[in-house]
């Protein structure tokens, strides 16, 4: 009896092990996977579609932390407002007025956001010569066009905007 249930016990620790390992060597692999698939590198893909020099490379890594570094704040904003808006769901009766508001200041600091994006990507722009501009311009319709909307569905637009 003791022989069995020692066996029993390496058994089943080998099939922990065995079990853990695949389940590292599967999570490894699907982030590996999706970088190479491009969903998660856009910076990369962006390089090689325009044939970024190493300046331009540089100049725009620059760049894109400058417009974080400005956006930032307002996306925290936007954050909070919608925490806040969200918060209301636990209240017996809300006032629509209310609900409103927050969807208005939402809206206000969407708008920002959507200028400041604009103006970094006209910035942007510049960087590239007039081949690259095409297909940068190109480039930036496909990410849009890419972008899911709620569920993971293809948002309702189809990725054009007027």
């Amino acid at each position: 009896m003791k022989g069995s249930n020692k066996f029993l016990t390496i058994a089943v620790i080998l099939l922990l092990l065995i079990n853990v390992a695949m389940l590292v060597f599967m999570l490894k692999g699907k982030r590996q996977g999706d970088k190479k698939a491009g969903g998660k590198d856009p910076f990369g893909m962006m390089v090689k579609e325009l044939g970024m020099t190493e300046q331009q490379q540089t100049q725009f890594k620059q760049m894109k932390e400058e417009h974080f570094n400005a956006i930032r704040p307002v996306l925290d904003s936007i954050r909070g407002l919608k925490k806040s808006m969200f918060n209301l769901v636990k209240e017996e009766s809300v006032n629509d007025s209310l609900v409103s508001r927050y969807s208005g200041l939402i809206a206000e600091q969407q708008e920002v956001v959507n200028k400041t994006t604009i103006a970094h990507f006209r910035k942007v722009r510049t960087l590239f010569t007039g081949d690259q501009q095409t297909k940068f311009d190109d480039f930036i319709q496909k990410m849009i066009q890419r972008r899911r909307g709620p569920g993971g569905k293809p948002d309702s637009s189809g990725g054009k905007m007027d």
